[in-house]
């Protein structure tokens, strides 16, 4: 009977882990729901935690060439925002489509073109990086990465961001709220 109540328990904190990180969104922008049914209610369910790389567009691949895929964007203060654009060309035969562009963190958000990139034209990922809250009075490396989903093989290309980020020594530290009582 504990084995069982065990088991029990066990399975629907996975079920429930699973849900709560779940994403809120489907492929094409729209909001899903938490209670939405399976499409296959016969499917092994996915393994909680397993993370599942966006799908390539189907179709042609091609090719893309970017002129650097590391930036370094030496010092920062603490709360700076960083803005990079990383030009590419589609040296391909076939139209470039990518159909995801992804920081590796809230703090590095990329902004991607929607359209098809036509063979031989230049275009721009643009990341932007917040670094509130990164710095130290020595300096902090920061190193992050944005994953590039599109019609190329390999389907995913990496670009990176890095640099330091230093406390500003002139900023007013934040205020905190008084002790409850007080």
């Amino acid at each position: 009977m504990k084995k069982n109540n065990f088991l029990f328990i066990a399975m629907v904190t996975l079920l429930v882990a699973f849900v709560a990180c779940k994403s809120d969104k489907t492929a094409d922008g729209s909001a899903t729901s938490a209670t939405t049914p399976a499409a296959d209610p016969n499917a092994p369910a996915p393994t909680p935690g397993a993370e599942t790389a966006p799908a390539a567009p189907t179709g042609p691949t091609t090719t893309v060439e970017f002129e650097t895929m590391v930036h370094d964007w030496g010092e920062l203060k603490d709360g700076e925002h960083m803005k990079y654009e990383f030009k590419f060309k589609n040296t391909g035969s076939e139209p470039l489509v990518i159909s995801d562009s992804k920081g590796s963190c809230g703090c590095t958000v990329p902004e991607w073109p929607r359209e098809p990139i036509a063979p031989g034209a230049s275009a721009a990922i643009k990341v932007e990086f917040d670094s509130k809250g990164k710095g130290t009075d020595d300096g902090q490396k920061q190193t992050k990465r944005v994953t590039v989903t599109a019609n190329t093989n390999p389907a995913q290309t990496y670009l990176t961001i890095s640099g330091i980020v230093k406390k500003d020594p002139n900023a007013k530290p934040e205020a905190t709220a008084p002790a409850a009582g007080h």
